[in-house]
């Protein structure tokens, strides 16, 4: 609510009074002589004025104070360092620290968790990875609130395109604006892989679309995926106007065996292993021309939702992977330096910033796309993981605990990724305070 405030001006002979004798007392032994009278009233003119601007002062400081500050708001904090520089804070760049509070929700006030990242209910006996928060090195990153979040994106649509990590992302943003409003999903498609969902009293809307290649992609009688890296999935981008906020990922499934199309022809393969005479190009080649294609599209799309491009999620499989007896059984997480990324995850992540900073940062002013820079944060977190506690009770009866399958690359809800959704509506803020600079 916005507060109001009366200036009163002390024009009055009995309010001037009441500000000379406070500032100016006289002397009774002394006869005010002609001089001495000038110089008086100009001292009361003196104070008057200076009254008059400190109360002017007041009313605007009271008047600005009182507005509404929103999660995607263009009022800009004060970002001056010590010795006077300003320079915008590295959200991406920093430690996980202790967080005695937890998280905002649990397994039993969301119901929302998919069971194979629900590690509270699948008995995960340790709870320490609920206690940590991401601290940027040089600035405070505070946890959105859903409340006013929520209120902030009244009749917007807000979508999440990808994979399996971006379904994990979006339950996770969903359990936290739960605890606000009650969410309703009004779509699911056969698979139960694409979503939508409304949260009826602030008619928002929230998506998450499976296009795991971001890229249209066939699997003709369970062969090798067809992947065409000159077309994009038609899956989002017929949907993609009606889009106010979208955050786009890919990943690991470019790792898959698949086969290239590009301008009606086959180029080339990845790990498809000399079949048909194909030229194994590598999945870092699909990966570079999907994102300049996605780019491209994003750049020059007429319409102009805010887009973040979430970046590759590390896996922290040790001792193997998923499919060979690969595990996760930290309790702690690393601090910076001690954990080494692995080459495909590098090579990802290469190819992202390569991609997405050709431009320069951010593409400069204006831009309607920016990096969400996850990659480095969640490298961070191998606690964070289910582990085999992908179902309740995963060693019952099993006498080798070596073949229980782990889950070492999802994220426990709650748990890290929830942090995600503090850097993602701090970048989207950060974007509007840009553009509001732009355009004053």
């Amino acid at each position: 609510m916005e507060q109001q405030l009366t200036l009163v001006l002390l024009d009055s002979p009995k309010g001037a009074k009441i500000v000379e004798d406070a500032s100016f007392p006289s002397s009774s032994s002394s006869v005010p002589s002609s001089s001495s009278s000038t110089d008086h009233r100009r001292h009361r003119t003196l104070v008057k004025f200076f009254v008059y601007l400190s109360l002017v002062a007041l009313a605007y400081y009271f008047i600005i104070s009182s507005f509404t500050v929103s999660p995607i708001s263009p009022n800009l904090p004060d970002t001056s360092s010590a010795n006077g520089s300003s320079a915008k804070c590295d959200l991406f760049t920093g430690d996980w620290v202790p967080d005695p509070s937890g998280p905002l929700y649990t397994n039993l006030s969301c119901h929302h968790i998919q069971d194979f990242q629900n590690c509270l209910l699948n008995g995960r006996p340790d709870v320490n990875y609920l206690f940590w928060r991401w601290k940027p090195r040089d600035c405070d990153l505070p946890r959105f609130n859903p409340s006013q979040f929520l209120d902030s994106v009244k009749n917007k649509w807000w979508a999440f395109i990808g994979d399996s990590i971006a379904r994990n992302h979006v339950q996770s943003f969903i359990c936290i604006l739960s605890q606000v409003e009650e969410v309703e999903e009004i779509y699911h498609d056969k698979e139960f892989r694409s979503k939508i969902w409304r949260f009826p009293s602030h008619n928002f809307t929230l998506s998450v679309i499976w296009s795991p290649f971001l890229v249209k992609s066939e699997t003709p009688n369970n062969s090798d995926i067809q992947l065409y890296l000159d077309q994009l999935e038609p899956k989002w981008t017929v949907q993609y106007s009606k889009f106010d906020y979208v955050v786009i990922s890919g990943g690991k499934w470019f790792l898959k065996t698949t086969i290239f199309h590009e301008n009606n022809n086959i180029t080339g393969c990845h790990y498809c292993q000399g079949k048909n005479n194909l030229t194994d190009l590598g999945y870092d080649y699909s990966y570079r021309k999907t994102l300049n294609l996605l780019r491209d599209f994003v750049l020059n799309s007429t319409h102009k939702p805010l887009v973040l491009f979430r970046t590759t999620t590390p896996d922290h499989f040790e001792n193997g992977e998923w499919n060979t007896g690969g595990y996760c059984n930290r309790t702690m997480p690393f601090k910076e330096g001690e954990a080494k990324m692995k080459t495909v995850d590098d090579v990802m992540r290469d190819v992202e910033i390569e991609v997405f900073q050709k431009f320069g940062k951010g593409f400069g002013l204006g831009s309607n796309i920016r990096l969400l820079d996850t990659t480095g944060m969640s490298l961070l977190r191998p606690d964070g993981h289910p582990g085999p506690y992908r179902h309740p009770n995963p060693f019952a009866g099993v006498k080798d605990k070596s073949h229980v399958q782990n889950d070492c690359l999802h994220w426990c809800l709650p748990g890290p990724i929830d942090s995600w959704n503090d850097v993602m509506v701090e970048a989207m803020l950060n974007r509007e305070r840009e553009l509001y600079d732009l355009i004053g």
